[in-house]
């Protein structure tokens, strides 16, 4: 077991590391061949260019003004000078609420702290009972500034039901005052963005088979009649995958063929020469630019099959479209409101915006959406109970006991006193840490399997699914000894009421191993995020060897996005460790504070100069936040009175009982009160909206800014010039059709789109196209 000096040593350890880690981001941000690496952001903004030099060779690859390297951490003021409204402008109001998180963990947990060891501490340190304990019971000095340090039924307990409430009624007063901020500045965000095609556009789906119409024609027949005033275009949804694919491969040739041109026309004297075996190491040689040539003719040929198959074969249009209205107000209603008698049919809901689109699931059938969720939950049931057999087995090898007997000879180097307390305070949670590498990965693709049509819902379900993962593995699997299966077991043969005080007695033990948990993922792992080895090493690789173009240059120096799939459940594990130890081991939050200021002012750096979010979402995942932290509220209370229970506190621990009730009616009163800002949009600020931008521009034709928007990426690139458009073979004033419904549809004008009244057939005007 850890003790206080172990526990020390690995903390001079860890913020040994951590400066290292700074040190290193230091000098590397200031060398000119870095600046694209930890500079991107700016670069794709077109403000920021490569540092001009002059003079020495040397100085364009190392910087030699040695006074910029006596100031290596000013940039962490620079990073908290940029007031809020410049980073929402800057970032967006994905990444500002994101930091947002971090703010929170302070404001909890840095009163909580200074209470816990102004209190608790005291009143934990100052009983003698585990001294008095036999001498065959061992006990760490952590344990003697936790609860485990009280006595059976000693009236302290009260004292620790005190704090319980206190610090339950601040994180509350914190997490409401924030749901209360973050839904207005959502709020004002719609309210003062720019025009986007999401705020007009909803995706329907299922739509109902009709064997007289195309899904285009079905499609505007029914919004004509059941929204005529409001509805404007349509888009319909095809299946491009194999597009897509072909459309990617011929890219990368194309980027070949560039290169190998231009070193051609650097070097006429000789033709450049590849083999066409495996990542040219093998086969037979041929001549590079003529090669290529033929390969893209090839892929060109194919692509332009594909494509007349996609615009002719009914089946790669699929019963979905995009769904576009004159006004925010109509796709507002739309959205939020049941369009058929039957409700699997005409199913609507806020197109995600253009680039949040995950277009290789939108080909996927509504009706199998079900059937691949239900997959992937037994698939990550399995998952979750099974992964905790290879940990609990590295677990048990990274500590003193396990290493002894797997490597005996090692017991000389393992008995000295420092690895001794490296060990105990490292290895545990860099085990733990390093081999949860893979999971993130694993997460995403289950999601993408689910079918979700936005990169943004695909992040969120992978995050939910990590911090699930995070509280039945790391925690749940962290404190309670063996196995997976032997849990499961202990659990299912375990009564109801038995559960709370297993996990209650088990806390108190595992305070050292989350100690070092939080000094190896959270200090250690911070430090590293901003170094960034890895994009740093993976630039430089890709600059070395593959960069062949200007475009190539942008594309390897991506620096992806916040990834809030891993980053948002990490941070939760954070929050449920803090507010389950803090009346019950306090020596653990002062490294959760810490923790929350190094990440806070890190991410913010990272946000400002280096991440570029894909998509932007208006802080649509808060309602998961604040209920994960609610989630970590109910288990600390549910752990404390199983702990008081097995402490034989019978007369205080009833009265826990009121908080977890107090607890789950204040979610169920946020809930209520702020998370409809965050799924539907009030139909007062569409209306809003939409009256001033008709008064500032009375002239304003929609239909043009629409009607491409939703067009697969696919088909943009490939027709710059002749834009493709699968309604354009069939739109027109009025869609000739056998159904009755047309007689008493209201025809849109050509020009702007605006419904005129409806037409008996005999005075239907004939298709343009058709009367030529």
């Amino acid at each position: 077991m850890a003790t206080l000096g172990d526990i020390g040593v690995a903390a001079a350890f860890n913020l040994l590391s951590a400066f290292v880690f700074f040190i290193a981001f230091a000098v590397l941000r200031l060398q000119p061949f870095n600046d694209r690496v930890y500079f991107p952001k700016w670069y794709l903004k077109g403000l920021r260019t490569s540092p001009a030099s002059s003079g020495a060779f040397v100085k364009k690859f190392v910087n030699l003004d040695f006074r910029s390297y006596l100031k290596f951490l000013n940039w962490m003021p620079e990073a908290l000078k940029m007031p809020e409204l410049e980073l929402i402008d800057h970032a967006g109001l994905d990444s500002a609420v994101y930091l947002r998180i971090y703010l929170i963990g302070l404001k909890i947990f840095v009163p909580i702290t200074i209470v816990a060891w102004a209190v608790l501490v005291p009143v934990n340190y100052t009983n003698k009972t585990l001294e008095l304990q036999l001498k065959n019971v061992t006990s760490s000095d952590i344990d003697k500034l936790s609860i485990s340090n009280i006595a059976l039924e000693s009236d302290r307990f009260w004292t620790h039901i005190v704090m319980a409430y206190a610090f339950t009624f601040w994180t509350c007063f914190v997490l409401l005052k924030e749901y209360e901020t973050v839904a207005s500045m959502r709020l004002h965000f719609l309210a003062s963005e720019k025009r986007r095609p999401d705020q007009f556009t909803v995706l329907v789906r299922n739509v109902p088979p009709d064997p007289d119409e195309s899904v285009s024609e079905t499609v505007e027949h029914f919004f004509l009649v059941n929204h005529p005033d409001t509805y404007l275009t349509n888009q319909v949804v095809c299946n491009a995958n194999k597009l897509a694919k072909l459309v990617k491969q011929r890219k990368k040739k194309q980027n070949w063929l560039d290169y190998y041109q231009l070193k051609y026309s650097r070097n006429n004297a000789q033709r450049p020469i590849m083999k066409t075996g495996f990542l040219g190491l093998c086969g037979q040689k041929v001549d590079a630019i003529e090669h290529h040539e033929a390969e893209i003719g090839k892929l060109s040929k194919e692509i332009a099959e594909e494509r007349e198959r996609v615009k002719k074969d009914p089946k790669a249009i699929m019963p979905a479209a995009f769904v576009s209205f004159k006004s925010r107000w109509g796709a507002a209603v739309c959205a939020q409101t049941q369009q058929s008698r039957d409700p699997t049919s005409w199913l609507t809901e806020w197109a995600p915006e253009p680039c949040d689109v995950y277009w290789p699931n939108l080909p996927i059938p509504y009706v199998s959406l079900a059937i691949r969720r239900l997959i992937m939950a037994v698939a990550f049931f399995f998952l979750t109970f099974f992964f905790m057999i290879p940990i609990a087995s590295v677990q048990a090898l990274a500590s003193i006991e396990g290493l002894e007997k797997v490597a005996p000879f090692l017991k000389p180097i393992i008995d000295m006193k420092f690895i001794k307390s490296v060990i105990q305070g490292i290895l545990p949670g860099l085990a733990l840490k390093l081999f949860l590498i893979f999971l993130p990965a694993i997460l995403m693709i289950m999601a993408k399997f689910e079918g979700f049509t936005s990169k943004s819902s695909l992040e969120r379900r992978a995050a939910t699914r990590y911090y699930l993962f995070n509280l039945v593995n790391v925690f749940l699997g962290s404190i309670v000894a063996g196995s997976a299966l032997e849990q499961l077991n202990t659990f299912i043969k375990q009564s109801a009421n038995e559960i709370p005080r297993t996990i209650g007695v088990a806390v108190p033990l595992r305070a050292t191993f989350f100690i070092t948990y939080i000094m190896v993922d959270g200090w250690a792992g911070i430090a590293g995020e901003i170094l960034m080895l890895k994009p740093l090493i993976i630039y430089h690789l890709k600059n070395f060897f593959l960069v062949k173009t200007e475009k190539d240059r942008e594309e390897a120096m991506d620096p992806g996005s916040l990834g809030f799939n891993t980053g948002e459940p990490q941070i939760q594990l954070y929050f449920l460790l803090g507010l389950v130890y803090a009346a019950v081991t306090p020596a653990l939050l002062p490294f959760i504070v810490i923790f929350f200021g190094l990440a806070y002012v890190v991410f913010r750096h990272q946000i400002i100069n280096v991440y570029n979010q894909e998509y932007e979402s208006a802080a649509a995942f808060w309602p998961d936040v604040h209920g994960r932290i609610i989630i970590a509220l109910l288990i600390s209370q549910v752990a404390l009175i199983g702990l008081l229970t097995s402490k034989k506190a019978a007369q205080s621990t009833p009265f826990l009982i009121a908080l977890v009730v107090l607890t789950i009616w204040f979610y169920t009163f946020c809930k209520a009160r702020y998370e409809p800002a965050f799924v539907r949009y009030p139909l007062q600020e569409a209306m809003m909206k939409d009256t001033l931008e008709r008064a500032r521009e009375p002239n304003l034709n929609l239909k043009p800014y629409l009607q491409n928007a939703y067009i697969h990426p696919v088909f943009k690139e490939e027709d710059e010039e002749d834009e493709f458009d699968f309604k354009s073979e069939n739109e027109s004033v009025l869609v000739p059709t056998k159904r009755q419904s047309r007689r008493s549809t209201p025809a849109p004008s050509r020009i702007s789109g605006a419904s005129s009244p409806s037409l008996p057939p005999e005075v239907v005007p004939e298709h343009p196209e058709r009367a030529s």
